[in-house]
Parts: C-alpha cells; sequence; structure tokens
C-alpha cells in the first residue's frame, strides 16, 4: 500500500473511496451521514480550511475487557496555523435537538482521545489545535417543493481539552 503523500492525494483517495460504496450500498443514516461530511468539507474548504484527513481512525487503548477501542475523527483540517480536528453531526430534522447538541461529553472525550494519538503519531505535540463541531441540517424534500437548502454552521472551538486532564493530588490542597 501506497500512502498519500499530500493532502490533495489523501483527499482523492477518500473521494474514490466514497466512489465505490455507492448510494445503494448504504443504509438510509449513513448515507445522511456520508453526504453530511461532504458537505461539510466543502463548506470548510470554502472558508479556507485545508483538508488534511476525514475519516481517520485509529486504536486508542484498550476497555476493561481487554477488547481495543477505536476512535474516528470526521475532518482534520488546518486554518492556518492551527490543526482543527472537526466533527461533523448531520440531522435530517431538529425537532427534537440541534445536531451539535448531540456532540455530548463522550464524543467530546473520544474524539480528545484520537486527537491526542493523531497529534503523538505525527510528531504535531506543540502545535496548536482546536476542536470545531459542523452541524448540517438536510431536511428531507417535500412532496410538492423542491428540496430545501441544507444548513451548515460551524462552532470554533466547541470545547477544549481542559475538563479531561488528570488532576493530581497536590491540586487539591
Amino acid at each position: 500500500m501506497r500512502w498519500p503523500k499530500t493532502p490533495q492525494q489523501l483527499l482523492e483517495v477518500a473521494r474514490a473511496r466514497f466512489a465505490r460504496t455507492g448510494d445503494a450500498a448504504l443504509a438510509p443514516h449513513l448515507d445522511l451521514g456520508r453526504r453530511g461530511e461532504l458537505l461539510a468539507a466543502e463548506h470548510l474548504r470554502t472558508r479556507g480550511y485545508k483538508l488534511v484527513a476525514s475519516n481517520f481512525k485509529l486504536g486508542v487503548g484498550r476497555n476493561r475487557r481487554g477488547a481495543v477501542v477505536q476512535a474516528e475523527i470526521d475532518l482534520v483540517a488546518y486554518d492556518g496555523a492551527t490543526l482543527c480536528f472537526v466533527e461533523v453531526k448531520t440531522r435530517a430534522s431538529d425537532r427534537f435537538a440541534a445536531p451539535e447538541a448531540n456532540v455530548d461529553l463522550r464524543k467530546q472525550r473520544q474524539v480528545t482521545r484520537a486527537a491526542r494519538a493523531y497529534r503523538r503519531l505525527l510528531g504535531l505535540a506543540s502545535a496548536p489545535y482546536r476542536y470545531d463541531v459542523v452541524s448540517v441540517l438536510l431536511p428531507p424534500p417535500s412532496e410538492d417543493a423542491a428540496a430545501p437548502a441544507p444548513r451548515i454552521e460551524l462552532f470554533r472551538s466547541f470545547w477544549t481539552e481542559d475538563k479531561f486532564r488528570k488532576r493530581r493530588w497536590s491540586e487539591n490542597f
């Protein structure tokens, strides 16, 4: 296997992988998420982000039963010199809650662990970084009208990893 050398080659590999899966092979909720991630990537690109990776999966440890824990980062991009780890949430409706409300503490912890491993793996420990969320609302087309335009919102610095740092016993005194 040959590794892509540039972000552009990495993006082409990802697009080819999406093209191979085909829309008929995916369940409706997976297709909705895939379309949302493509729209989010395009939205970030128009805002000046340089995309580096999409759907980056890596093992971040083991659970209590010894099984490998996999974590995924939806999009990794640069906004200037800042490395951005982007979580994309796509919904067909915001009837119950906005898409970004589903980036709960558990999901933030997962992305944070994956981002630490990513930075350690690539030697980017001292580089500036942040965690962003892209909320995509893709309402289904109604029978009597044309398909409504998707609503895409970018939330920069949605969370920080300070709340996940281990506290030392001496700090409590």
